[in-house]
Protein backbone atom coordinates (compact mmCIF):
# COMPACT_ATOMS: atom_id res chain seq x y z
CA UNK A 1 0.00 0.00 0.00
CA UNK A 2 2.56 2.18 -0.17
CA UNK A 3 3.54 5.35 2.65
CA UNK A 4 -0.34 6.68 2.65
CA UNK A 5 -2.92 4.71 4.06
CA UNK A 6 -0.91 1.87 5.54
CA UNK A 7 -2.80 2.23 8.78
CA UNK A 8 -5.70 1.13 6.82
CA UNK A 9 -4.67 -2.68 7.43
CA UNK A 10 -5.03 -1.99 11.18
CA UNK A 11 -8.88 -1.16 11.28
CA UNK A 12 -11.28 -4.79 11.85
CA UNK A 13 -13.28 -2.76 8.70
CA UNK A 14 -15.65 -6.00 9.02
CA UNK A 15 -16.47 -5.31 12.23
CA UNK A 16 -17.55 -1.62 11.18
CA UNK A 17 -21.04 -0.34 9.38
CA UNK A 18 -21.81 1.83 6.75
CA UNK A 19 -25.27 2.85 5.01
CA UNK A 20 -24.94 -0.44 2.86
CA UNK A 21 -24.00 -3.18 6.11
CA UNK A 22 -20.38 -4.15 6.22
CA UNK A 23 -17.57 -1.59 5.84
CA UNK A 24 -15.26 -4.54 4.53
CA UNK A 25 -15.18 -2.47 0.86
CA UNK A 26 -13.92 1.01 2.43
CA UNK A 27 -10.02 -0.12 2.24
CA UNK A 28 -10.76 -1.17 -1.45
CA UNK A 29 -12.69 2.25 -1.82
CA UNK A 30 -9.93 4.32 -0.39
CA UNK A 31 -6.90 2.59 -2.56
CA UNK A 32 -9.36 3.29 -5.42
CA UNK A 33 -9.17 6.75 -4.51
CA UNK A 34 -5.46 6.86 -4.14
CA UNK A 35 -4.14 5.33 -6.78
CA UNK A 36 -6.89 4.73 -9.39
CA UNK A 37 -7.48 6.38 -12.73
CA UNK A 38 -9.78 9.44 -12.93
CA UNK A 39 -12.99 7.50 -13.76
CA UNK A 40 -12.05 4.86 -11.35
CA UNK A 41 -11.31 7.51 -8.66
CA UNK A 42 -14.52 9.33 -8.88
CA UNK A 43 -16.66 6.06 -9.14
CA UNK A 44 -15.29 5.24 -5.83
CA UNK A 45 -15.58 8.80 -3.90
CA UNK A 46 -19.18 8.58 -5.35
CA UNK A 47 -19.27 4.99 -3.79
CA UNK A 48 -17.70 5.79 -0.91
CA UNK A 49 -19.82 9.39 -0.44
CA UNK A 50 -23.31 7.55 -0.44
CA UNK A 51 -21.92 4.59 1.56
CA UNK A 52 -20.51 6.51 4.91
CA UNK A 53 -21.83 10.24 4.31
CA UNK A 54 -24.73 11.38 2.30
CA UNK A 55 -27.80 10.14 4.49
CA UNK A 56 -26.01 9.94 7.55
CA UNK A 57 -22.49 9.01 9.52
CA UNK A 58 -21.56 5.63 10.56
CA UNK A 59 -18.83 4.07 12.53
CA UNK A 60 -16.96 3.40 9.38
CA UNK A 61 -16.92 7.37 8.70
CA UNK A 62 -15.18 7.69 11.80
CA UNK A 63 -12.80 5.17 10.82
CA UNK A 64 -12.37 6.49 7.21
CA UNK A 65 -12.15 10.42 7.51
CA UNK A 66 -8.35 9.90 8.87
CA UNK A 67 -7.47 8.33 5.48
CA UNK A 68 -9.81 10.86 3.44
CA UNK A 69 -7.53 13.49 5.58
CA UNK A 70 -3.94 11.55 4.08
CA UNK A 71 -5.70 11.45 1.01
CA UNK A 72 -6.78 15.25 0.80
CA UNK A 73 -3.10 15.93 1.70
CA UNK A 74 -1.42 14.01 -1.79
CA UNK A 75 -1.32 15.87 -4.55
CA UNK A 76 -1.10 12.71 -6.65
CA UNK A 77 -4.62 12.04 -5.50
CA UNK A 78 -7.10 12.68 -8.82
CA UNK A 79 -9.78 14.45 -7.53
CA UNK A 80 -8.36 16.00 -3.74
CA UNK A 81 -11.50 17.89 -4.39
CA UNK A 82 -13.69 16.21 -3.78
CA UNK A 83 -12.60 14.69 -0.78
CA UNK A 84 -12.56 17.87 0.72
CA UNK A 85 -16.02 18.02 -0.22
CA UNK A 86 -17.03 15.02 1.14
CA UNK A 87 -15.12 15.85 4.21
CA UNK A 88 -17.36 18.95 4.52
CA UNK A 89 -20.53 16.65 3.77
CA UNK A 90 -19.48 14.84 7.11
CA UNK A 91 -18.74 17.38 9.28
CA UNK A 92 -23.05 18.35 7.67
CA UNK A 93 -24.74 15.02 8.64
CA UNK A 94 -24.89 12.91 11.27
CA UNK A 95 -26.96 9.65 12.59
CA UNK A 96 -30.03 10.17 14.66
CA UNK A 97 -29.65 6.80 16.02
CA UNK A 98 -26.06 7.10 17.23
CA UNK A 99 -25.04 10.61 18.20
CA UNK A 100 -21.65 9.16 19.26
CA UNK A 101 -20.58 8.22 15.61
CA UNK A 102 -21.85 12.25 15.05
CA UNK A 103 -19.69 13.23 17.54
CA UNK A 104 -16.59 11.38 17.21
CA UNK A 105 -16.90 11.75 12.92
CA UNK A 106 -17.10 15.53 13.30
CA UNK A 107 -14.19 15.74 15.72
CA UNK A 108 -12.05 13.62 13.32
CA UNK A 109 -13.36 16.30 10.42
CA UNK A 110 -12.25 18.88 12.80
CA UNK A 111 -8.77 17.68 13.57
CA UNK A 112 -8.04 18.17 9.99
CA UNK A 113 -8.03 21.79 10.73
CA UNK A 114 -4.08 22.08 10.05
CA UNK A 115 -4.12 20.30 6.85
CA UNK A 116 -6.98 22.12 5.69
CA UNK A 117 -5.36 25.65 6.66
CA UNK A 118 -2.27 23.86 4.35
CA UNK A 119 -4.11 23.21 1.73
CA UNK A 120 -5.80 26.75 1.62
CA UNK A 121 -2.51 27.69 0.55
CA UNK A 122 -1.93 24.88 -2.50
CA UNK A 123 -1.10 25.89 -5.75
CA UNK A 124 -4.23 23.96 -7.24
CA UNK A 125 -6.83 26.98 -7.49
CA UNK A 126 -9.59 24.55 -7.23
CA UNK A 127 -8.26 22.74 -3.95
CA UNK A 128 -7.29 26.04 -2.54
CA UNK A 129 -10.94 27.02 -2.83
CA UNK A 130 -12.30 23.64 -1.38
CA UNK A 131 -10.28 23.84 1.60
CA UNK A 132 -11.43 27.59 2.16
CA UNK A 133 -14.83 26.18 2.22
CA UNK A 134 -14.34 23.54 4.60
CA UNK A 135 -12.48 25.61 7.23
CA UNK A 136 -15.11 27.76 6.84
CA UNK A 137 -17.80 25.24 8.04
CA UNK A 138 -15.17 23.90 10.79
CA UNK A 139 -15.35 27.08 11.88
CA UNK A 140 -19.03 27.32 11.80
CA UNK A 141 -19.73 24.13 12.80
CA UNK A 142 -21.98 23.92 15.82
CA UNK A 143 -23.88 20.61 16.36
CA UNK A 144 -26.39 18.90 19.32
CA UNK A 145 -24.03 15.89 19.10
CA UNK A 146 -20.60 18.04 19.40
CA UNK A 147 -19.12 19.61 22.86
CA UNK A 148 -18.82 23.12 22.36
CA UNK A 149 -15.85 24.23 21.77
Amino acid sequence: MGTILKGMRHVQWHELRHAQGSASQVPGMLSRIAWGDTESAEDALSDLGRWIAALAVFDATVAAVPFLWELAAMDTVKDRVGVLGLLGTILAHGHAHHPEWTRDAHLAVLAGRTTAERLAADGDPAVSAAAGELLVACGEHVCPACPPR
